[in-house]
């Protein structure tokens, strides 16, 4: 009868305590995403720094250092990139970074380099520029350090003009551009002469690798990263950064300019190999120049109706967009998942196409 009695209340107990347990969770199957945002991801340049907003060239270091990985040493030119990043004593660098001269920058990556090879380390050497301190001031130090076979990724961050001591004119401001030491007036419409080409002037001391990028395609950026990062020598990569305050337009739309001037031709996304082209960035529809030019207010006297030098110049930056496409076979075929328009654009979520 005891026994009866316990079995009983025990059958209760169970009843009841299966009745307060909480829900089983149901399980769902595991996503890429989920396994990829467990994953710690290498930052080489943190947050918090001083850029401006929309800073094109914040966003390509960054993309850079990310996919070079963490066994890299920085020499790193005087520029914006040095200054904004590095304010005493504050750094947002997370790897070992050296602050070099304005024109000595690929001298300083060579002994480091040098310096790495005699220890038997494979630590790769990045040098980083302006193009102040990569057309101009510093491309004696570069092309030594090219012609010597230095195993350094030398990284020019182009926006254009001399932008950290206020917006003079470079080797590469672009022809009719205005900045502080080429106004435009009744001499001239801006900038007379032409954009520098470096990359065809780096690549004829056939090194390795040469490309050109732009912060506008995040992926193709970390992909030619890893490929120079794997060639043993010098290699070169020339990554077009707007400046919104250079050129004058909204820090929002710094991607959308940049995209811009890759799809009017006016900035070729090319890759070279012992001087030779072997692969460009297809343009699927080609835009005209002018909505390029009218979202900067570096070529805003480019659209002054009443002068007739303005149209003169806005024709000859056309053509100059038609030679990069003629020259370069930029024109694609139809629908190209990497042309201008399908390739790596980085969406919510990290997903790309």
């Amino acid at each position: 009868m005891a026994r009866s009695k316990n079995s009983k209340r025990l059958t209760e107990l169970r009843k009841k305590h299966k009745r307060q347990a909480p829900p089983a969770k149901a399980k769902r199957p595991a996503k890429k995403l989920d396994t990829r945002q467990k994953q710690p991801r290498y930052r080489g340049l943190e947050a918090g720094h001083r850029a401006c907003q929309g800073c094109g060239e914040a966003l390509a270091a960054r993309l850079v250092t990310e996919a070079a990985g963490p066994d890299v040493m920085v020499a790193n030119a005087t520029g914006c990139l040095e200054v904004f990043t590095t304010p005493w004593p504050q750094s947002a660098w997370r790897m070992p970074w050296f602050h070099s001269l304005f024109e000595n920058t690929a001298a300083i990556a060579s002994g480091m380099e040098a310096a790495m090879r005699a220890q038997g380390k494979s630590t790769k050497i990045l040098a980083f520029g302006g193009d102040g301190g990569t057309f101009d001031i510093g491309f004696q130090a570069l092309s030594g350090m090219v012609e010597r076979d230095h195993n350094v990724l030398y990284v020019c961050f182009d926006n254009e003009a001399y932008m950290n001591t206020g917006v003079q004119r470079s080797g590469s401001t672009p022809h009719a551009a205005m900045t502080t030491t080429s106004p435009p007036g009744k001499e001239s419409m801006g900038k007379r002469h032409l954009k520098k080409d470096l990359v065809s002037i780096i690549a004829a001391h056939h090194i390795p690798y040469a490309a050109s990028a732009s912060v506008a395609y995040p992926v193709d950026i970390r992909r030619k990263v890893r490929r120079a990062i794997n060639i043993e020598g010098p290699t070169f990569l020339l990554i077009h950064s707007p400046c919104p305050l250079g050129w004058g337009h909204d820090g929002a739309k710094t991607i959308e300019v940049a995209r811009l001037a890759v799809e009017t031709g006016l900035f070729p996304v090319v890759e070279l190999e012992r001087g030779d082209i072997v692969d460009v960035m297809p343009i699927r529809r080609a835009r005209p120049v002018t909505e390029f030019l009218s979202l900067q207010n570096r070529f805003r006297h480019l659209f002054h109706d009443g002068d007739p030098r303005a149209l003169k110049e806005r024709e000859h930056l056309q053509a100059l967009a038609d030679h990069n496409i003629h020259t370069y076979s930029l024109c694609g075929g139809g629908a190209d998942p990497r042309d201008s328009e399908g390739a790596d654009t980085v969406r919510r979520g990290g997903g790309v196409g």
